[in-house]
């Protein structure tokens, strides 16, 4: 299944509290209840006025539709064509 990176603007988003993010976490996990497991969350790394999440999703298009179900952005969708790491110098 396609692994992607979705990058969110968020103004400030590197000041959200934790209760701020707690709440967005719990919005975006509603909203994949609701859309059923083909689509998953991974995790995401939160910096200064934008959210990286990484998402497993069979297309882009269900990306999108979370998005617009939950109410954030998806500014870019890019669909990782490769990971790696330390290891990968080995």
């Amino acid at each position: 299944m396609p692994k992607y990176v979705i990058e969110r603007e968020i103004p400030g988003a590197g000041s959200l509290t934790p209760a701020d993010l707690k709440a967005i976490s719990q919005t975006s996990c509603g909203v994949l209840d609701n859309m059923g497991p083909q689509i998953q969350w991974v995790h995401s790394y939160v910096v200064d006025d934008k959210i990286y999440c990484v998402y497993i999703a069979p297309n882009e298009e269900m990306i999108r539709e979370h998005a617009r179900q939950g109410g954030f952005p998806a500014n870019l969708v890019s669909t990782v064509s490769a990971i790696i790491d330390p290891t990968t110098a080995e």
